[in-house]
């Protein structure tokens, strides 16, 4: 069933779109171009698990000159879940991708990926390398990423993927009873300012549209998060030895759901691939939008040189 989206205020710069996947799946697809009016490049947004547009301020403003186009996961933000629910994976996620390609006319294109979005892309990337051009990773590994958690507390992996997958478990059967709680939860000032001073996640410039963020997280099901969440901690990395794109990786120091260290040899595993490492948290576009949307830009622009065409 689909999630509401009824509490979440409409934005001028969002149009959504129906979008059905090859599996009959119906998608609410979004771009920040509704009336086809940018002109700068076009590209594709893998989202986090269950977040939407406002997870990334820089892209919504008036005056940004990269067309998006995105989708909410499967049963999450309007999007229906699947008729089977084990068809939620990563796997599910890259067909999601390319039917949103598809119907917004989209041959191959730049692909942006955050947290488990990162999954998504560089599979897409492995399985169907001719629809992409270039990768650009925030906060997020090329698989296996349950166990880079908990990484500022140096764990060992297997031990950081046991907490996290049981703890993940645990709340999937826990979801009925805590989300009557969850979706009735008042997120205002207040709220954010104590989740942004918690170091789970640092101040950010938007509080307001932190604020929609977070009640637009809210509105899917707790135990049906951790079910994607679940299937999707079963996707093992990904080969990097054929990578055959630029590649631009944007790590946070302190964060706790997908770790820098891990990133960093992700990238240094990649020909050409760079590697910045920010001082922010897991939603460091939305701490730091203008340092994360610079070095998008800079990413894309080199991808439209002479020597990358």
């Amino acid at each position: 069933m689909p999630t509401s989206a009824a509490r979440i205020a409409p934005a001028p710069t969002i149009a959504y779109r129906d979008v059905l996947s090859d599996d009959g799946t119906r998608l609410r697809a979004w771009t920040n171009d509704p009336d086809g009016t940018i002109d700068g490049p076009t590209v594709l947004l893998c989202n986090g698990l269950g977040t939407g547009p406002w997870c990334w301020p820089a892209l919504l403003r008036p005056d940004c000159q990269v067309r998006v186009v995105s989708w909410n996961h499967r049963g999450t933000g309007g999007s229906a879940r699947p008729a089977d629910p084990a068809h939620c994976g990563i796997e599910a996620f890259v067909e999601d991708a390319l039917s949103v390609m598809d119907h917004f006319g989209i041959d191959q294109a730049p692909v942006m990926g955050w947290s488990m979005g990162v999954n998504t892309m560089f599979e897409l990337v492995f399985r169907h390398p001719e629809r992409v051009t270039g990768l650009f990773a925030v906060a997020g590994v090329p698989g296996d990423t349950f166990a880079t958690m908990l990484a500022p507390f140096r764990l060992p992996r297997a031990i950081a993927r046991g907490l996290t997958v049981s703890f993940a478990r645990t709340l999937e059967v826990a979801g009925r009873v805590i989300t009557p709680v969850t979706t009735r939860l008042p997120v205002g000032p207040k709220a954010i300012a104590v989740l942004t001073h918690s170091g789970f996640m640092f101040p950010v410039p938007d509080s307001e549209g932190a604020a929609h963020a977070v009640r637009e997280f809210l509105t899917t099901p707790v135990d049906w998060f951790m079910h994607l969440a679940i299937a999707t901690s079963e996707h093992g990395r990904v080969s990097l030895s054929k990578v055959g794109v630029p590649v631009a990786f944007v790590a946070a120091r302190w964060d706790v759901l997908s770790g820098s260290r891990d990133m960093r040899s992700a990238a240094a595993r990649i020909d050409a691939a760079t590697y910045v490492e920010l001082n922010g948290s897991h939603f460091v576009q939305m701490e730091q939008p203008d340092q994360v949307h610079a070095r998008s830009e800079e990413h894309t622009s080199e991808l439209q040189s002479p020597c990358n065409l």
